[in-house]
């Protein structure tokens, strides 16, 4: 009987010893949609980093196997880069390229429609 209640009396401390609250798993973001930035992680003053900043974000996804950034076209736009990037799963589409704006003084990415 003695040997219950040393085991009732250890479990009872024990239990007293944790914590209440769970611990917490970092979720990741919502994927983004067409119109919405992500914050940047540095500027993209060059054509480079424009496509630097893509590729980061484009890691972010859960389709970033389908795009071709090795591939991709940027264009010069005033205050922004144009970034054209290839899909692989939109091969012999005539819009086959996925739009992205990157602000050259944040580097914040932007998806664009394709028109």
């Amino acid at each position: 009987m003695p040997k219950i209640l040393l085991s009732a009396a250890l479990l009872a401390a024990l239990a007293s010893c944790q914590t209440a609250t769970a611990p917490t798993t970092p979720t990741a973001p919502p994927a983004p949609t067409l119109g919405t930035t992500l914050p940047p992680p540095a500027n993209a003053l060059t054509a480079e980093g424009a496509r630097a900043a893509v590729g980061r974000y484009l890691q972010g996804q859960p389709n970033a196997a389908r795009y071709v950034l090795d591939s991709a076209s940027v264009v010069d736009v005033d205050t922004h880069w144009q970034v054209l990037v290839p899909r692989t799963d939109w091969a012999k589409r005539m819009l086959n390229k996925a739009a992205f704006e990157v602000e050259k003084s944040t580097g914040a990415v932007s998806v664009r429609p394709v028109k």
